[in-house]
């Protein structure tokens, strides 16, 4: 019988404590609700933050001749677009590939569409969800210059970063 009176003490006691760690789990909460929104206004000021870098950093990013890697001047810039569009998850970007006139339509069409993925897995890998990140091809169709030197098909190799 005694044995009997000590395991239900024990578990008396397992109950009650089991109780007064919630009881301070719900205190915590409800006591922590205050730095709930002050977090969150701290999280929005962030937001704020990054969004003004993001519309400072450069939105064109150029590329060499027949490639389709990144060049390293336009890494910095991408990483103020990855930051703010990571923090803020509603922000939609299209990334617009571009090549110069020279080579086949089909080749430019194909080629404007490697660099824009290229931009598109580089934000992916700095954290950005790829919904957020819509890609499009232009080709030869939209030069962004008429010069036909090599400082005009230059300027035309790129990808354009657009927010919606």
């Amino acid at each position: 019988m005694n044995i009997l009176k000590q395991a239900k003490a024990v578990g008396i006691a397992a109950v009650l404590a089991v109780l007064a760690g919630c009881a301070g789990q719900v205190n915590e909460q409800a006591g922590g609700a205050g730095s709930t929104s002050s977090a969150a206004a701290a999280t929005a000021a962030n937001v704020a933050q990054l969004k003004s870098e993001a519309m400072a950093a450069d939105t064109l990013f150029f590329f060499e001749f027949d490639k389709s890697d990144l060049k390293q001047e336009a890494l910095d810039d991408l990483d103020a677009h990855a930051k703010y569009l990571s923090a803020d998850r509603t922000s939609k970007v299209r990334l617009e590939g571009h090549a110069d006139e020279r080579g086949t339509r089909a080749y430019n069409l194909a080629l404007g569409e490697r660099r824009a993925n290229s931009v598109a897995r580089y934000l992916v890998i700095q954290g950005v969800n790829r919904s957020q990140i819509e890609t499009v091809s232009y080709g030869e169709e939209r030069p962004l210059s008429l010069s036909r030197d090599d400082n005009g098909w230059s300027r035309n190799r790129r990808v354009e970063l657009i927010y919606q």
